[in-house]
């Protein structure tokens, strides 16, 4: 059975399926699921044209010259996206600047050392952002570095990255920028062209809310003609992928057709819904909602304000002995409200997405299961610690 949301018409979940408050997979609408119960032929003519559409869809998202990209769809989630953009457009003799504050960057960094290609991580911890200023400085004294990469939003600790200012630093110097902005395409405006950016990779269930199981690359014409040849995977090889596509229409190897067609119906409602805009006005009215409402029972953010997304937000965990997040999250869990650990190395913490199928509403009853859920655990106090706090101090001054 389908449960209604009169507050604005938002298709939600079936009764009683929890909210996922997560930075993706997320929240689903019933006419996404419902669109993957037809089976799809991978090489009929149909579901070519599906392909087709959906390319020419998300390119349509992404700002002035579009014309200037292509979109490749790659099999897999995002990591592997990622993989197959720094596989296929770093040459095998070329040097990249990693900006790293969480979990992705270091991945990132981490897939560079698989590759066999040479980095340099610009490391900022869990709660700063990289700036311009610092890209440019590094740049400027290591000539061999020929690309730049960033993550649009770190979910690890909800931090929104400053990508106009690394992408000003960037093209000043010369280099090509290489973007993951798996997290917030669809709901944060990226227009590659005016950032000078070489390719961007996003996936198919963050912010245009689909479900799990295919991610893209969208890349410059003249990148995607220069990397034949380039990468270390078969599979993998985004240039052999969008080769093949444009020749055939179809996928190099089997497809996911049913998260396809869920993808397609996604798209659609991110149309009506206003497209990147209202997407993103949706996300930051969920996120000022939730964070207005944990701090009044007490708790307190990882981030200062101008860093907070609209993604996820990162909460310190209360220093109340009474607090123990297992039995927390399975208290949420059990009010419909599934929450997201934490991410970080340094301090306790935890995380609650504002992304997904969800509205103010859901927010407002999910701060009401919190509140209902602090008072059965016997917690007096959601503040965070002392030696957490200091901890944040000294790492931002």
């Amino acid at each position: 059975m389908e449960s209604q949301n009169t507050s604005n018409k938002l298709p939600t979940p079936y009764l009683g399926e929890p909210y996922l408050l997560t930075p993706g997979p997320l929240t689903t609408s019933y006419e996404v699921k419902k669109a993957m119960l037809k089976d799809w032929g991978s090489w009929d003519g149909d579901f070519r044209e599906m392909t087709k559409a959906l390319r020419i869809q998300l390119l349509a998202l992404i700002g002035p010259e579009a014309n200037r990209y292509d979109c490749v769809p790659i099999q897999g989630p995002g990591s592997y996206a990622v993989e197959a953009m720094l596989g296929s457009f770093v040459p095998k003799d070329g040097k990249v600047l990693v900006l790293a504050n969480g979990a992705y960057g270091q991945r990132a960094a981490a897939t560079l050392d698989y590759l066999g290609r040479e980095k340099i991580v610009l490391d900022k911890g869990d709660y700063l952002p990289p700036r311009g200023t610092e890209v440019a400085a590094i740049l400027a004294e290591d000539p061999d570095i020929t690309h730049v990469m960033a993550i649009h939003c770190e979910t690890s600790s909800g931090i929104l990255n400053p990508i106009g200012e690394i992408a000003d630093a960037t093209r000043a110097a010369g280099r090509k920028l290489l973007i993951d902005s798996m997290s917030a395409f669809g709901a944060i405006p990226l227009h590659p062209a005016e950032l000078g950016c070489a390719a961007f990779v996003s996936s198919a269930n963050k912010c245009i809310e689909g479900v799990p199981g295919f991610s893209f690359v969208i890349a410059e014409t003249s990148e995607l003609k220069a990397a034949r040849g380039n990468s270390h995977s078969l599979s993998l090889d985004v240039e052999a992928q969008w080769r093949v596509m444009n020749e055939t229409g179809q996928w190099r190897f089997t497809p996911p057709t049913h998260i396809v067609a869920a993808f397609m119906k996604a798209l659609a409602d991110h149309a009506t819904e206003g497209s990147v805009q209202g997407r993103g006005t949706r996300y930051a009215q969920n996120r000022d909602v939730m964070v207005a409402g944990m701090r009044a029972l007490g708790f307190e953010t990882l981030l200062d304000e101008q860093w907070l997304s609209p993604i996820i937000v990162t909460f310190f965990c209360p220093a109340d002995p009474a607090f123990e997040f297992e039995a927390f999250y399975e208290a949420m869990k059990a009010q419909g409200f599934i929450i997201y650990p934490g991410k970080l190395t340094v301090v306790d913490s935890f995380r609650i997405g504002c992304i997904g199928q969800m509205d103010i509403h859901v927010m407002e009853r999910m701060l009401a299961a919190t509140k209902e859920t602090l008072a059965q655990m016997g917690v007096q106090d959601a503040s965070p610690s002392e030696a957490a706090l200091k901890e944040r101090h000294v790492l931002i001054s």
